[in-house]
């Protein structure tokens, strides 16, 4: 069938290259737009704090939410692509990130902070995933495909640099509330681009449907995370804490046996059955765990520990992504030097070795010593991020790698909910009693 613009190869409709520029445009800024939501609002946590005199553990909500919804919602992102239209299911996503953002910046109280949050990364989870689907149906050949790709990739490393000075910026000089304000624009134009470059395409046939998976994966994730932020105000052994790991664990339970059930399971078990695969898949999980979630105690403690302003903060947290994209960007030839598996344990021993270190860091510590270990937490996750990407690839059949990759992300992405809630909650009742003093 012709394309909209007519042209056609090879029984294959083919777009022409203004309508890939279109394809580009949207995809990247649909990408920029969903990253701000994670790299600029920790920046702006201790703002939030004090405007809407919330408790640590209710700072923990407002990223611990998105974080939430993304990893739980992202394995039926690619379903819901397939079943419904890749192009139609990802401006849902779009609008429904506008939607969120527009909830957080209006939002009089943490409730309605949290629930904003929660629609975004619902939304976050359809529009990250969703735009490799849509490049690789818009880039037939395999190496224009790893191009644009590659370039993506670059795009995301260089958001993720400028967003923390950005918040800053916008913090300290407009107000927290401008950090959602501006995925409004941002929102906007990614969807008349969209709406005019994209194309449509799906493939009921092939998508899975396993909405009881899906409730089940939410109730675990949330559960946990409740259990893991309530226990740092009310203890581990209170009852609403018990109960919460109690769910947690049966929904865990529960969603092993649906799994082995369902004809076509959110998340397919099997894959776990290769020992490579699996021990790949804890290595993502612990990558989200400890890496990612970090970035959310990095800025309180920049700020509330060391005293510097947002806008100030925002620049200090440069080296780690700066160092992230510089090695990521240079990751192809060192593993053609170095090979694969060396990389990814240089990797994950750089990260370890950089959180180690970072632990011991206190309002004295000299800011040179906190950016050298920013730059080699940065050089970890730019060698650890896509050498464990790769090494899963390789485990698996090519016909289940859409698969694996989406339960590769979600693991990453359940580590960073489980990372932010344990890892604030273990901070200790010292900190916590400070930054609460603070407010009064």
């Amino acid at each position: 069938m012709p394309m909209e613009d007519g042209s056609q190869a090879n029984g294959k409709a083919v777009m022409s290259p203004s309508r890939k520029k279109l394809v580009l445009a949207a995809v990247y800024l649909g990408t920029l737009m969903a990253s701000l939501a994670i790299s600029i609002v920790t920046v702006a946590l201790p703002a939030i704090q004090t405007a809407l005199k919330v408790d640590f553990s209710g700072l923990q909500w407002v990223v611990g939410a998105y974080a939430l919804c993304l990893s739980a919602f992202m394995l039926s992102a690619g379903p819901l692509s397939d079943r419904y239209g890749r192009k139609r299911v990802w401006l849902v996503g779009v609008a429904l990130f506008i939607l969120g953002s527009a909830v957080c910046a209006a939002a009089p109280s943490l409730p309605v902070l949290i629930a904003g949050s929660a629609l975004q990364g619902v939304a976050g989870a359809v529009v990250i995933p969703g735009s490799l689907s849509i490049l690789t149906q818009a880039f037939p050949d395999p190496h224009e495909r790893a191009h644009v790709i590659g370039g993506w990739s670059s795009f995301s490393g260089i958001a993720l640099i400028v967003d923390p000075i950005l918040g800053g910026l916008l913090v300290d000089h407009v107000s927290w509330r401008s950090i959602f304000l501006i995925n409004l624009p941002l929102g906007a134009l990614t969807l008349a681009i969209g709406f005019g470059g994209l194309q449509e395409s799906a493939d009921p046939d092939q998508a899975s449907f396993d909405p009881i998976g899906q409730i089940l994966s939410v109730l675990c994730l949330g559960a946990l995370a409740y259990a893991l932020i309530g226990a740092g105000q009310v203890g581990w052994m209170a009852f609403s804490t018990l109960l919460a790991l109690v769910v947690a664990v049966a929904a865990l339970l529960l969603f092993v046996i649906v799994e082995n059930r369902v004809a076509r399971p959110l998340l397919p078990l099997r894959l776990f059955r290769d020992r490579t695969y699996a021990s790949v898949s804890f290595a993502s999980f612990v990558l989200g765990f400890s890496g990612y979630s970090s970035l959310f105690l990095f800025s309180i403690f920049l700020q509330q520990a060391q005293g510097w302003s947002a806008t100030q903060a925002g620049w200090r947290m440069v080296p780690v992504f700066l160092a992230m994209a510089a090695t990521a960007s240079r990751f192809g030839p060192l593993a053609q030097r170095y090979g694969m598996r060396r990389l990814m344990i240089y990797g994950y021993v750089g990260l370890g070795a950089s959180m180690l270190a970072l632990a011991s860091f206190t309002p004295q510590t000299p800011y040179v010593v906190v950016a050298c270990f920013f730059t080699v937490l940065g050089v970890g996750l730019g060698l650890a991020v896509p050498a464990t990407g790769a090494a899963a690839m390789a485990a698996v059949p090519r016909a289940v790698s859409g698969s694996a990759s989406a339960t590769l992300n979600a693991l990453r992405q359940s580590g960073m909910t489980i990372g932010i809630a344990l890892l604030g909650t273990v901070m200790g009742s010292r900190a916590i009693s400070a930054m609460s003093g603070a407010l009064s």
